[in-house]
């Protein structure tokens, strides 16, 4: 894999062949990634995967007219090839008023904070199969436990550099380590299957294979033998695996384009009062060793610690430099790219404020409702807000999980649903999102 360094020339010199080609303005992002999995079942070896991956990818201006294109040829005979066709599909491409880099006076021009997203250890591939080995084996050590999916382990690296025609070169590299079981408890008709599973950038981050297997092994003894839900609106408490995905549909919902597009169930909601006031979520993008940290966005702009929710408001749309044009806003920072085509946006580490009262504490006045685990489909309208998601968890009688419950669907609207929202204090942090146990009040469940 190339130097930090390295990557940046690499971008740095299709842009200069770009703008040789014609182009007014240009950026280019260049990415390269390997990883190792190892998947092991019964004792035995399943699978081993490798794979390798290099791409540069190409955006170029002609006017408010842009184009963009992408190449894993680094040859210079390919790379000259891509920046003459990129200005020509340009040229010919409609004009567009909000089509641009980034403003230049907004580019963060360093130095970029230390991070430390990168594992210096590489594991070797027998110690990636004796790590799946361990989680399987403990998975398969819990009682009622009769069947194995598998254990995992795997390792990756990766790299991205951007360089942008109007002054900005910035690359950060990162590791990543995860280690996984899935098993199945029971016979016959009433098996259930579970999961444990755990990411981080560091290896050292990570539970032991021994945790991570058990708690495989006891999710899916818990889920035997599951009843059903009489129809009706009852509280929903959202196990802290799960309640991320509410977070995630309010940060789909804030994206500058949803907004510029009135396709938002937020649309006109800047600044209202959506959730308690006690509510805050925050986003860290220089969370040391963070999943999902981050020195610059996708163009160039500096990322920072900010409230997006605060006193239970939110305070920001998500904005790339397009669609801030459209809004007559000012970029945000989140920006974000892929292989190709125009930012995206993204936010970086996510965290729900945690609340003061402890999950048992906030389940104690609930007499009949459900304790989400799992949520099945995609069930969510991002225009409207309608929620409508399968589901499956226990039963929560008189403040106690009293048992399985699977087959019934969870149905509000996010809105609501964000109004109505409590969270515990048992913030979790090793996810994307992560979120404490939540409590919803007054969604409707479809049972029996």
């Amino acid at each position: 894999m190339l130097s930090l360094e390295a990557a940046q020339e690499r971008a740095l010199a299709l842009i200069e062949r770009a703008r040789k080609a014609g182009a007014d303005a240009a950026d280019a992002v260049y990415s390269a990634d390997a990883s190792e999995s190892i998947q092991v079942r019964l004792g035995k070896l399943e699978d081993v995967e490798r794979s390798e991956s290099e791409h540069i990818g190409l955006r170029v201006f002609s006017g408010t007219r842009s184009a963009s294109i992408g190449s894993s040829d680094m040859g210079d005979a390919a790379l000259d090839e891509l920046a003459a066709r990129a200005v020509a599909m340009a040229r010919a491409a409609p004009e567009d008023p909000y089509a641009g880099l980034a403003p230049e006076e907004l580019l963060t021009r360093g130095p970029f904070p230390a991070l430390d997203l990168e594992d210096s250890e590489e594991p070797s591939p027998p110690s990636l199969r004796a790590i799946a080995e361990a989680a399987e084996d403990a998975a398969r050590a819990v009682p009622g436990v009769t069947n194995s999916e598998g254990g995992g382990a795997s390792a990756g690296r990766g790299l991205f550099a951007l360089a942008t025609s109007h002054g900005f070169a910035g690359s950060y590299s990162t590791t990543s380590r995860g280690l996984s079981a899935s098993v199945v408890a029971g016979e016959g008709a009433n098996m259930q299957r579970d999961y444990g599973w755990r990411s981080a950038r560091h290896a050292a981050d990570l539970p032991s294979p021994q945790e991570i297997g058990a708690i495989a092994g006891e999710r899916a003894v818990a889920r035997l033998n599951p009843g059903k839900l009489k129809s009706g609106a009852m509280p929903v408490v959202f196990d802290p695996r799960v309640g991320g995905t509410l977070i995630g549909h309010l940060i789909g919902a804030m994206a500058g384009s949803s907004i510029a597009r009135r396709s938002s169930f937020l649309l006109e909601r800047l600044g209202e009062q959506l959730f308690d006031s006690g509510i805050s979520v925050i986003e860290d993008p220089h969370l040391v060793r963070g999943l999902r940290s981050r020195p610059f966005d996708g163009e160039g702009l500096a990322t920072s610690r900010r409230a997006l929710v605060e006193g239970g408001r939110i305070t920001t749309w998500l904005l790339e430099s397009a669609s801030a044009r459209q809004l007559g806003l000012t970029p945000t920072g989140h920006a974000s790219r892929g292989h190709g085509g125009a930012p995206g946006a993204s936010v970086s580490n996510l965290h729900l404020a945690a609340g003061t009262a402890s999950p048992q504490a906030l389940m104690a006045d609930i007499k009949d409702g459900v304790y989400v685990t799992e949520l099945i489909g995609h069930g969510v309208n991002g225009v409207t807000g309608d929620y409508s998601r399968g589901a499956s968890g226990f039963r929560i009688v008189n403040g106690e999980r009293v048992g399985p419950v699977a087959e019934f669907t969870i149905a509000g609207n996010l809105l609501d649903m964000f109004a109505a929202l409590t969270p515990a204090n048992d913030l979790e942090w090793f996810r994307p999102i992560n979120v404490p146990t939540i409590r919803v009040d007054g969604l409707t469940i479809a049972g029996d």
